[in-house]
């Protein structure tokens, strides 16, 4: 029997079906105003009870005396749903972090291992800007601008920090995308926008510390890590 891959017939029809598994990362406190909020974006994988995010989307703490815990927030027709979690895996070198819902479940995105290269069209969905604009995912297209290393030598010593240090021992290749993502992005799905299937992970801050350390000013370039270092993680954690 031949497996055929399924292609949609258009990103609209991608965006339709990827949107329901895209969710707003935060915390939420009872007693709290507002009761929610929010730090970033994430997506479901596996069978709808785990959500990936980026490490520095999570909170360093969590105030569990009044109650307070790591939380997704997503749209269900009119209203938006909210659901608790609590972290179960962590790649700090890689900023990938996996949740597991402690109830419920969402439809799951489809990891791909397939080769990307450079020109290939890309999308990712998310909050830009997050709660600000409502609980309503936003897609931006584009393409795979470069593959290249996570962090580059630097012309002068006083530009050398330890976080530079660290990722130049042992550098990695991550994508460039020419679509700008904004504040609230980190954590969105990059997919293919023929099937859907997610290649790598939207980084807003984390490689920008080390990629643009030559730059008075961010970039609006964005960045995402290649999904194979999640999977890294999914096997490590024996979530896979």
């Amino acid at each position: 029997m031949i497996f055929v891959q399924p292609v949609f017939a258009s990103l609209a029809d991608v965006i339709d079906v990827t949107k329901k598994s895209v969710v707003a990362v935060g915390t939420y406190m009872p007693k709290r105003s507002p009761k929610g909020i929010f730090l970033g974006t994430g997506f479901a994988i596996s069978n709808g009870d785990l959500v990936v995010t980026n490490a520095h989307v999570l909170p360093k703490n969590v105030n569990t005396k009044s109650i307070e815990t790591i939380a997704i927030f997503f749209r269900n027709g009119k209203h938006v749903k909210m659901l608790k979690a609590r972290a179960v895996a962590i790649d700090k070198e890689h900023d990938i972090a996996v949740l597991k819902l402690l109830a419920g479940k969402l439809p799951a995105m489809e990891l791909t291992d397939s080769l990307v290269r450079e020109g290939q069209l890309v999308a990712f969905t998310g909050y830009p800007i997050g709660m600000v604009l409502g609980v309503y995912p936003v897609t931006h297209r584009g393409i795979v601008s470069a593959i290249s290393p996570v962090a580059l030598p630097v012309l002068n010593a006083r530009q050398l920090n330890s976080k530079l240090m660290r990722r130049l021992r042992d550098p990695y290749n991550v994508y460039q995308l020419d679509a700008t993502a904004y504040p609230g992005n980190s954590g969105s799905p990059v997919y293919e926008t023929e099937t859907g299937k997610v290649i790598g992970i939207v980084n807003k801050v984390f490689i920008k510390e080390t990629k643009e350390t030559i730059l008075s000013k961010p970039s609006g370039i964005t960045y995402a890590i290649p999904i194979r270092y999640l999977n890294d993680l999914l096997k490590k954690s024996n979530l896979k």
